[in-house]
């Protein structure tokens, strides 16, 4: 199979780290999170890739598998809690430690089973394993920007599956026969230059993808241990275990030399190089969040709030839905709706948050229960953004412990679905599945207006009239 991106002789490893990111930006193939630059990317087929993960014989023989904790490979992390076997997660960026264990309640369901393989589960349901704890690794499966059919890999650029692999052969927990499993979108395998892999940089013996399933067979040797040398002070001060290993190494007669900070590290590239995005993204603030990953909060300056604010403000969007929460809430990085909202009141089935611009005719409905008492509207809004999961209309029933969002179209209700799967607010997981309306399938053109309800949303300090929701109002 021909690559489809294709590498120019001399091309570094940041260039072709560039060249993945922008071609899976240009073609819009990740889910969230987005963008996809300085990150290993959430690429639409995850799911359909890691199932395969089941098919490979090594995993069916395997009893304790590492599964990265980036989010494309959550479905990798299920399927092997799924199958019984111990699951083990590096600790993000390394900060607390090596490994958790992550070990579901007894006799978990499925639902608690994909909890606990989401980056909140394996904060929840984890066991430290310490530098000293006597662990064998029967499979290894890490994410990828980019891997040849050779079995060479590219990773973001910061050395953890690289630094995690050294770890485990200086622990014990993995040797030659140990194999090495990376999960990718078909556009991320191309033709890779050998000469541009290290001693330190870790090879792979099976590559899944959407598509397909390669066996690389590749000749070159994984990393033997940790090369000190590639390491500087700087970096032991960010990954405190890091230390704790060099002086257990130091104390059996090893030589731990630490190596010169470079006076130009490819750190430095990724801050000119690898943050470019495509034009059609709107200026972000990034955060970064618990898995070293980034987060994106859309801004927007004061012109363009001016050139959004509407000239009137209709009397029914006066109250607390026409504050600023609601107008942040319905920001477009295209500007293509406005910030004024208006709220209806429960006879309408809950509060609803709505652009004064008219629906489709015909809209998705997502259904979005489990929502815990006392959660604000506000709360969850700030979620569906972060996820890039926005509505065009927000249907509040917190007394029910529910929502509905509808969408433009079938397409979009899918990828907000996929991108609220693990979504988990004040300690509890919410369920995110189409409408029972939705599951049907509607005829074209169709409006999808939910039934009023035979009774109305409770509300503690607002009337049954009032127009505002009551969590809103609350909190401001």
């Amino acid at each position: 199979m021909e690559p489809v991106i294709q590498i120019k002789s001399g091309a570094t490893k940041w260039d072709i780290r560039q060249k993945v990111w922008d071609y899976i930006e240009e073609n819009n193939l990740a889910n969230f999170p987005r963008p996809v630059h300085n990150r290993i990317p959430n690429f639409k087929g995850a799911i359909q890739a890691c199932n395969r993960l089941t098919d490979l014989q090594e995993f069916k023989s395997s009893h304790t598998v590492k599964v990265n904790p980036d989010r494309p490979q959550q479905q990798a992390r299920f399927v092997t809690l799924e199958a019984q076997k111990t699951l083990l997660v590096p600790t993000p960026r390394l900060r607390t430690g090596l490994f958790n264990n992550i070990t579901p309640p007894q006799g978990a369901s499925k639902e608690q089973l994909r909890i606990c393989s989401s980056s909140q589960g394996v904060k929840d349901f984890s066991v430290p394993v310490g530098l000293d704890a006597k662990v064998k690794v029967d499979l290894v499966v890490v994410g990828s920007v980019a891997v040849s059919e050779k079995g060479l890999r590219i990773g973001k650029g910061e050395g953890f599956a690289d630094l995690e692999y050294g770890m485990m052969v200086a622990m014990g927990a993995v040797d030659e026969s140990t194999v090495v499993v990376t999960i990718v979108h078909d556009c991320q395998v191309m033709d890779i230059p050998e000469e541009l892999i290290e001693s330190h940089d870790l090879t792979v013996d099976y590559i899944l993808t959407p598509t397909r399933v390669i066996e690389t067979k590749c000749q070159i040797p994984k990393p033997q241990g940790i090369i000190w040398t590639k390491l500087d002070p700087e970096k032991l001060e960010k990954i405190p275990i890091l230390k704790k290993l060099r002086d257990l190494e130091e104390q059996s007669g090893k030589d731990v030399t630490l190596g010169v900070a470079p006076v130009a590290p490819e750190s430095g590239l990724q801050t000119g190089q690898a943050r470019r995005q495509t034009r059609r993204r709107p200026r972000r603030n990034i955060q970064q969040d618990d898995e070293g990953e980034y987060k994106q909060e859309k801004i927007v300056d004061g012109d363009q709030k001016a050139r959004q604010r509407p000239a009137r403000v209709r009397k029914d969007s006066r109250g607390e839905g026409g504050g600023d929460n609601d107008r942040e809430f319905n920001k477009r990085g295209k500007g293509r709706r406005g910030d004024n909202m208006k709220e209806r009141g429960p006879e309408e089935g809950g509060s609803e948050v709505a652009s004064q611009r008219k629906l489709p005719l015909s809209v998705t409905t997502v259904y979005l229960g489990g929502i815990p008492a006392g959660l604000r509207v506000s709360e969850l809004k700030t979620a569906l953004r972060e996820r890039e999961a926005i509505p065009l209309r927000l249907t509040w029933q917190g007394a029910q412990h529910r929502a509905f969002l509808d969408y433009s179209d079938p397409g979009a209700a899918e990828v907000a679905l996929e991108a609220l799967q693990d979504l988990s607010l004040n300690g509890h997981s919410l369920q995110a599945e189409l409408a029972k309306s939705q599951r049907g399938g509607k005829r074209s053109g169709q409006s999808n207006r939910r039934q009023r309800p035979s009774t109305a949303p409770e509300s503690k300090t607002a009337p049954p009239d009032t127009e505002s929701d009551t969590n809103e109002k609350a909190e401001q």
